[in-house]
């Protein structure tokens, strides 16, 4: 095998990483910060969003680069086009992220709702979605990769319900600072419930890597 391709193609499972674990940690954190109502480092993880568009650009780059002076063939060509498809995935989870990082701004000065523990829970099985899809992919994991799939439908359910229970609230709220809340807390969890997706996503990158197969749009069972 080429040692310059070798090279090159662990340099980009490295970077490809370090954006897994970097988006990650961001999740986490902002989460934590929405969670605690604390705004300098919501706003923080909001002017850091360039960092992750510029390492995703890096990461397509190389990929290209790759097939194009390479031209991989077989696994090694699965490889690239699964790093090209996670590495898209993990910026629209970056951008979620902030997107997450600004509602929480928000709803740092609004009125405690119970409806936000629902959020929390959503924001833990999200994470543990997250972590488990990229799990897979470090050790090619193809069963703990359809353990992430099977759960994208609890985290609609729970989005579902919190959209239900939104709508029946605001027919009863008070003010219009209470029904501004509401919203935003809708909106967390079609955030959540996006991450869900991007993570199954993965997953499904997982499978196509490991067995060649593209198992988007199929129903996975145990």
């Amino acid at each position: 095998m080429n040692p310059i391709f070798m090279r090159e193609r662990d340099m980009l499972k490295e970077d490809i990483l370090s954006l897994a674990g970097e988006v990650e940690l961001r999740l986490n954190e902002v989460l934590k910060a929405a969670e605690q109502r604390d705004r300098e480092s919501l706003l923080n993880w909001i002017d850091r969003d360039s960092e992750i568009d510029e390492d995703e650009v890096k990461i397509e780059e190389d990929c290209l680069k790759i097939l194009a002076l390479h031209q991989p063939v077989a696994r090694d060509l699965r490889f690239v086009v699964a790093v090209l498809k996670i590495n898209n995935d993990l910026e629209r989870i970056g951008d979620i992220v902030v997107n997450i990082a600004e509602k929480g701004l928000r709803l740092s000065d609004a009125p405690s709702i119970d409806i936000f523990s629902w959020l929390i829970h959503m924001g833990k099985v999200a994470r543990e979605m997250l972590k488990g899809s990229l799990d897979a992919f470090v050790t090619l994991d193809v069963a703990k990769a359809r353990e992430v799939i099977l759960r994208d439908d609890e985290l609609d359910a729970m989005k579902k319900k919190v959209s239900e229970t939104v709508v029946d609230r605001i027919t009863a709220a008070d003010t219009g600072t209470m029904t501004g809340a509401l919203l935003l807390m809708t909106g967390v969890a079609r955030d959540l419930e996006r991450i869900g997706d991007h993570a199954t996503n993965i997953a499904e990158d997982v499978s196509y890597l490991s067995e060649g197969m593209i198992v988007r749009h199929k129903r996975v069972t145990n």
